[in-house]
């Protein structure tokens, strides 16, 4: 059936994009999701990428749009919109979240000051992997829906959704690089 030769050529050429992901459960509908990608993009590619607000919804899938409406030094807001279809019917959710930049970290934490959700928290972060030229790219999610929000709904859509936002900022980034 399959070509182990095949198989093992396009492990060796798509390993580096691997994605690993983990969902933790918590009560009240809370879920704590992680997803990792390990990435031949540069640090400041992908932080350049990540900072460029105004222009996300330009290339993460599903968010439709996001505007950075203060900034203060290496704190700022950004109100973003996002839209699912779910079974054929449209949902949208809006967030306004307080963010603060760490270069030096390679970390953006996050925090929701008001939104269609009761959590929304975490963070994307940039790592080196020791003696490679590769990057870990990082983002930490804990969400909390409200009441009418089904969990299981959002659970298996955040999941899809955490490793195509991450291969699209990826791809972004090397496309900036270029």
């Amino acid at each position: 059936m399959n070509n182990p030769q095949e198989s093992e050529d396009h492990y060796k050429e798509n390993d580096y994009r691997t994605i690993e992901q983990t969902m933790e459960k918590f009560s009240g509908g809370t879920r704590r999701l992680a997803a990792q990608l390990t990435t031949s993009a540069s640090f400041d590619s992908l932080w350049n990428v990540l900072t460029d607000y105004d222009r996300l919804n330009l290339y993460i899938p599903n968010l439709l749009s996001s505007k950075k409406i203060y900034q203060n030094n290496n704190n700022v807001h950004l109100k973003q919109v996002g839209a699912q279809d779910f079974l054929g019917m449209k949902f949208s959710a809006e967030v306004t979240i307080d963010l603060f930049e760490d270069r030096e970290l390679g970390i953006l934490r996050f925090n929701l000051i008001k939104g269609d959700f009761r959590k929304f928290e975490g963070s994307w972060k940039i790592q080196n992997i020791k003696n490679t030229s590769k990057n870990s790219l990082i983002y930490d999610l804990t969400v909390q829906g409200c009441q009418w929000m089904p969990i299981r709904m959002i659970e298996k859509r955040l999941k899809k959704d955490l490793s195509e936002n991450l291969i699209a900022v990826e791809r972004q980034a090397i496309l900036q690089k270029n």
